[in-house]
C-alpha cells in the first residue's frame, strides 16, 4: 500500500511539473513569435478583438481618430486564451504522464523480476535483495521460497525412498526366483528322488513362487498408485460381515506368528462406501498389525457407531513407534522396518493407499503409539460422504466402553 501511495504522489508531482513547463514553453513560443513578426500578432489581436475606435472633434473643428481598449473583450478573450492554454498543456501533461507512468511501471516490473530471480536462485536474504518499499513482496517471496524448499526436500526424500524400494524389491525378486530355479533344477535332475523329499522341495518352490508373485504385485501397486486415480463404486454393505470374514482369512497368518485376533463388532453394522476399496484398507492395516506385533499377543479389532459415523480401530502390542516415524507412516514408500525382512517387507504403499481410499470416502485415518501398543483408527461416514466431515476426535470421545 505504501508503495502504491508513493507512486501516485510521484505521478501527481510529475503532472503538475509537466503542466507548468508546458505553459511556460507555450507562452515563450508566442512571445518570441510575436517579436519575430514585429508585434503583428499582438497588433492583430488589439485591432480586431480588444479595441474600440471612435472619432471626436477638436476645438478647432478637426476630427480625431481615438483608440481605447475594450476591457470587457480583453477580459473575455484573456480568459478564453488562458483556458485553451491550460487545456492544451493539461492534455500534453496527461499524455506524457501516462507515457512516463507506463515506462516507470515497466522499469519497476523489470527490476522486480530481476530481484525475484536473484532471490529465488541464490542464498541471499530477502532484506538484502528487496528494498524497503517491497517489504510485502519480500515477505511473500520468502514464504514461497520456504514452501518450495520443503517441497523439493519432500521430493528428494520420496525419490530416495523410491530408489531404495526398487533396489530392495529387485534384490527380493532375485532371491525367490533363484530358489525356485534351484529347486526345480533339483527335481528335474533327480527323477528318482524320494517322494517325501520331492514333496518338500515342491512345497518350498511353491512358497517361493508365491512370494515372487507378491513382490510383483507390489510393483503393480507402485504403478497404479502413481499413474491411476482411484474411483469409488459406493453402495451400502454389511461392515460386520466384512470384518468377520477378514479375521477368518487372516487366521492362518496370525497363527503362524502366534497372534490371536479379537473382534468386537456390533451385529448388522453397515455403511455406504466402496466395499472392495475399504476391504483393502482394513487388510493393509491388519497385515501391518500382524507384521509388527510381538509374538503370542492379541490383535484387537473394534468397531462402533456414533454421530453418524463408524469408527474402526486396530490395536496390536509391539514396539512403541517414535513420534517422528509415526508422522511418516502414511507416506509413500515409507517402511517402519529398515531391515526389510523378505517375509514381511513390502513396498511401503499399503498405508499410503489406505489413506487415499479413506480420504476419498471423506473419512479420516490416524495412528497412535504408546506403552508398547499401536492403534490405527479409521472413521467413515455412515451415509453419503459430506463435504465437511467432523474431526476424528469428535468420534473418539463417543467411544463405547
Amino acid at each position: 500500500m505504501d508503495t502504491k501511495l508513493n507512486h501516485k504522489k510521484q505521478t501527481i508531482k510529475r503532472f503538475f511539473l509537466i503542466a507548468f513547463l508546458g505553459t511556460v514553453v507555450c507562452m515563450g513560443f508566442l512571445f518570441f513569435l510575436d517579436r519575430g513578426l514585429e508585434g503583428a500578432l499582438t497588433g492583430w489581436f488589439e485591432d480586431r478583438l480588444m479595441a474600440v475606435y471612435s472619432y471626436t472633434q477638436t476645438a478647432n473643428g478637426e476630427m480625431v481618430y481615438i483608440w481605447r481598449p475594450d476591457w470587457t473583450m480583453v477580459k473575455l478573450y484573456g480568459a478564453i486564451f488562458a483556458f485553451v492554454l491550460v487545456l492544451v498543456c493539461s492534455v500534453i501533461a496527461l499524455v506524457l504522464a501516462r507515457f512516463l507512468t507506463k515506462a516507470d511501471v515497466r522499469d519497476r516490473m523489470a527490476d522486480l523480476g530481476e530481484m525475484i530471480h536473484d532471490y529465488m536462485f541464490s542464498d541471499k536474504d530477502a532484506s538484502a535483495v528487496f528494498p524497503k518499499e517491497y517489504n510485502a513482496i519480500a515477505i511473500q517471496m520468502s514464504e514461497v521460497k520456504d514452501k518450495m524448499r520443503q517441497h523439493e526436500q519432500l521430493l528428494r526424500e520420496e525419490a530416495a525412498r523410491k530408489n531404495d524400494l526398487i533396489t530392495y524389491l529387485a534384490h527380493d525378486l532375485k532371491t525367490p526366483l533363484t530358489s525356485v530355479i534351484g529347486y526345480l533344477s533339483l527335481l528335474s535332475e533327480a527323477p528318482d528322488m524320494p517322494l517325501e523329499l520331492r514333496a518338500k522341495y515342491t512345497q518350498i518352490g511353491v512358497d517361493k513362487a508365491l512370494r515372487l508373485e507378491s513382490l510383483i504385485n507390489e510393483f503393480f501397486d507402485i504403478t497404479r498408485f502413481n499413474l491411476q486415480q482411484v474411483h469409488l463404486d459406493a453402495s451400502r454393505f454389511d461392515l460386520t460381515y466384512m470384518l468377520v470374514q477378514m479375521t477368518d482369512e487372516f487366521y492362518p497368518l496370525a497363527q503362524s506368528h502366534g497372534n490371536t485376533i479379537i473382534l468386537d463388532v456390533p451385529e448388522d453394522l453397515s455403511l455406504v462406501g466402496d466395499a472392495n476399496k475399504l476391504a483393502r484398507v482394513f487388510n493393509n492395516i491388519l497385515k501391518n498389525a500382524i507384521a509388527y506385533s510381538d509374538a503370542d499377543t492379541e490383535i484387537r479389532v473394534k468397531a462402533w457407531e456414533g454421530n453418524n459415523r463408524v469408527v474402526i480401530t486396530f490395536t496390536n502390542s509391539g514396539p512403541t513407534i517414535p513420534p517422528e516415524k509415526l508422522a511418516l507412516l502414511f507416506e509413500k514408500f515409507f517402511r517402519l522396518d529398515s531391515s526389510r525382512s523378505t517375509k514381511t517387507g513390502g513396498a511401503g504403499l499399503g498405508l499410503a493407499i489406505a489413506r487415499e481410499i479413506v480420504t476419498l470416502h471423506h473419512g479420516e485415518i490416524s495412528a497412535t503409539s504408546q506403552n508398547h501398543e499401536t492403534t490405527f483408527t479409521v472413521a467413515l461416514p455412515l451415509d453419503q460422504p459430506r463435504e465437511t466431515p467432523p474431526t476424528l476426535d469428535t468420534y473418539l470421545d463417543n467411544k463405547l466402553p
